[in-house]
């Protein structure tokens, strides 16, 4: 009952964001694609050498199909971020503030299941849903990217969907999922937090002073005698405690782009080479996602004592 709550109050961020976000890429794609063709042919027409276009070698073609996949998942992922980002931000607090939690208080459930009810869709429900929109986007990508290559008159244009790699990039975001729930527990965790403590404006709370406490904290080597480690500091507060809810930020950790250095860096087949299931693994062998981990945990723990004993009014 409590995830269908939740889905129905916030149906708008999890469903209907990312799918007009998918249909405005989709329809990006149309222009760009009819416009681009109309242009090709208009150009091949004044230099009178036809449109039939050669290109040799399967594997890139079938990279151009992984780009037209890649590019729908982009899309959607963009939004979800921000969805999940100020889903978790408002989570409590929107309850306080609109009096809904007096409410549900009167109903038998309890603290613990109603915040990881909230927990559950930013980190796993969410992702999972994005996941199946930005694929069906991707798909139409794909048809598109085809569609595209036919009408230039590109040779082998069947390439697209016989050399593309799509159980792959599925496989991959299976197994990402997991990986994501664990990596982004602490800014989920920290949001909450946030959310359940801050009498007001819990934005300025949450993001807004620690950015500005790592400013100063960054400006204090201007004193002599003072080193401070800028990366270190940025990368705890700035990429661990606020943008961990973006997928794929654990290939920022050292141990973890080291694992990964053996994708290729040019051209439609580095994505197809980047396409390994196992490369999202290996932040699971990281202490930096544990201690996030465990982190978050606390931190959610907290938002629910803090939700039991705030006041509502």
């Amino acid at each position: 009952m409590l995830l269908k709550r939740e889905f129905w109050e916030h149906r708008g961020g999890f469903l209907w964001g990312p799918l007009i976000a998918g249909l405005i890429a989709i329809g990006f794609a149309v222009i760009g694609i009819l416009a681009g063709s109309v242009l090709f042919h208009k150009v091949a027409a004044n230099r009178g050498d036809g449109v039939n276009v050669h290109m040799s070698g399967g594997d890139s073609l079938g990279g151009v199909g992984d780009i037209a996949l890649a590019g729908g998942l982009g899309m959607v992922f963009t939004v979800f971020v921000f969805v999940v980002f100020f889903y978790a931000l408002g989570s409590i607090y929107d309850e306080r503030k609109d009096r809904s939690i007096l409410f549900w208080k009167s109903l038998p459930v309890s603290d613990t299941q109603a915040v990881l009810s909230k927990l559950v869709w930013a980190l796993v429900l969410a992702p999972l849903l994005a996941a199946v929109i930005g694929l069906g986007v991707g798909l139409v990508m794909w048809v598109l990217a085809w569609l595209a290559a036919v009408l230039n008159g590109l040779d082998g244009a069947s390439a697209i969907f016989t050399q593309a790699h799509p159980l792959q990039l599925i496989a991959q975001i299976a197994l990402a999922i997991p990986v994501y729930a664990l990596w982004a527990l602490p800014t989920i965790g920290w949001l909450m937090l946030c959310s359940a403590w801050a009498r007001s404006v819990p934005f300025v709370w949450a993001v807004v002073i620690p950015l500005l406490a790592c400013v100063f904290i960054s400006f204090l080597d201007i004193m002599p005698g003072i080193e401070i480690p800028h990366g270190a500091v940025w990368y705890t507060v700035g990429l661990r405690g606020l943008l961990s809810v973006v997928p794929g930020t654990w290939f920022f950790n050292e141990q973890v782009a080291a694992n990964a250095q053996n994708a290729a860096t040019h051209g439609p087949e580095a994505l197809a080479q980047s396409i390994n299931i196992t490369s999202s693994l290996h932040a699971l062998t990281t202490i930096d996602l544990w201690i996030g981990a465990v982190l978050g945990a606390a931190m959610v723990y907290a938002a629910i004592r803090l939700r039991r004993w705030r006041d509502e009014g």
